[in-house]
């Protein structure tokens, strides 16, 4: 199905990341704090290009490191870029949302994510992206804020325009639903989250609209399906819910009760992420779901069972899973990312990111910046990082920071 053919170490955990809409870019958010923007090398070379700068189907091609800081007094939780890929949202457990731009690294904006009740810091867990105006962040007290970017904000005025709490519990994914045939902007205006044992779907205009009966068990992970052969009144679009249980569920677009059909993936194992695997590919209708356990699992939906399953890791589990535009697969988890072609036969060698390396190539090399802490923040942070998927929120590890320093 797919065959890795690099390997990218990290300098601590990965706790998200985020791959560019339109280029070969993955950025990636660390558990020390640090955010760091990868490219990938591109399949359009001339066809005179020596075959060492041509990716090609061979693997090969240069990986560059755009730029990496430490962004965050915390962990960084949760990152998004924006729908035109020209900025990257981050937010920490420092409490702060900041915007900069993708291709630089630099900050352009920032936002103080509302305190909890109590005046603690009510760390993030999504960040997403709706339209070029419209920003959606989730917390961990279950909070899910809108913002409207087109509203410039201060050190003093971060308030969000609206804010809703559709589940008891964490917001553990979101997931756009598609513009309607009436949208003059195409953009979407609705979208489902989970959190705990309940999926909702909220309207950017009329707020929550509906909230399903409980589950008893704790959904994880969404990926919206397409182009299904339609029956009766559906469209063919269908909701494919993850669980805790290694279930995946798939939800009726528009019967947003309960839950259609039942498909057995994990075992025990949480179905941490899931993503749609994309049509050009040729493979039908696919989702690719990332385990607790390291696995990748491919199930076809329709026959709705798995069809092939690849190893991202054999000790930590696939916290982020999903394609760049060329269809390469990127799977991100513990202290590595791998980046994985269509059945390609490759070397199979490792390559950590540095200023500039070989896809197959290996380097052992750190730029050795962390701070003289680092190493008992980073296991504090993952440590944090694992009790929350396992359903803790793990709330009130990062430092109570709101300095609005541009770095």
């Amino acid at each position: 199905m797919f065959d890795t053919v690099c390997s990218l170490p990290l300098s601590s955990d990965l706790f998200t990341q985020a791959i560019h809409p339109k280029e070969p870019v993955v950025s990636v958010g660390l558990a020390a704090g640090h955010v760091q923007t990868f490219r990938l090398p591109t399949e359009e070379h001339d066809s005179d290009d020596d075959a060492s700068t041509s990716s090609g189907r061979n693997g090969k091609g240069h990986i560059d490191t755009m730029w990496r800081t430490r962004r965050h007094k915390g962990s960084c939780r949760c990152l998004g870029f924006s729908v035109d890929g020209e900025m990257l949202y981050s937010a920490g457990t420092d409490g702060l949302v900041k915007i900069a731009k993708s291709e630089s690294g630099q900050v352009e904006n920032k936002i103080a994510i509302p305190l909890e009740k109590s005046g603690s810091i009510d760390a993030p867990t999504v960040i997403h992206a709706l339209s070029p105006q419209t920003l959606l962040l989730a917390t961990d007290s279950s909070a899910l804020h809108i913002y409207d970017l087109r509203i410039p904000y201060s050190k003093v005025s971060a308030k969000p325009e609206q804010s809703h709490h559709p589940h008891d519990d964490y917001i553990s994914s979101l997931t756009p639903l598609p513009a309607s045939d009436t949208s003059t902007s195409g953009f979407s205006k609705q979208w489902i989250t989970t959190g705990g044992t309940t999926l909702a779907v909220t309207d950017l205009r009329r707020g929550v609209l509906v909230r399903s009966e409980d589950q008893e068990e704790e959904l994880v992970s969404t990926a919206f399906i397409s182009g299904l052969a339609s029956s009766g009144t559906s469209r063919g679009e269908k909701v494919a819910v993850g669980g805790s249980n290694g279930v995946v569920t798939l939800w009726e677009k528009g019967a947003w009760d309960d839950q259609d059909e039942r498909i057995y993936v994990g075992g025990a194992e949480a179905i941490e992420t899931l993503t749609a695997v994309p049509d050009f590919l040729g493979k039908g209708k696919m989702v690719a779901a990332g385990l607790g356990n390291g696995l990748i699992k491919f199930i076809r939906i329709g026959q709705n069972k798995v069809s092939s399953e690849v190893v991202h890791d054999e000790t930590d589990g696939v916290v982020g899973l999903g394609f760049d535009v060329e269809g390469r697969m990127v799977s991100g988890g513990g202290q590595i990312v791998k980046v994985w072609h269509d059945a390609v036969n490759t070397s199979g060698g490792d390559s950590i990111a540095g200023e500039k390396h070989m896809m197959g190539d290996s380097d052992d090399s750190d730029d050795g910046s962390d701070d003289s802490d680092a190493e008992e923040r980073r296991n504090a942070n993952a440590n944090e990082r694992k009790k929350r998927k396992k359903g803790k929120s793990g709330r009130g590890t990062g430092p109570d920071v709101m300095a609005f320093d541009m770095d």
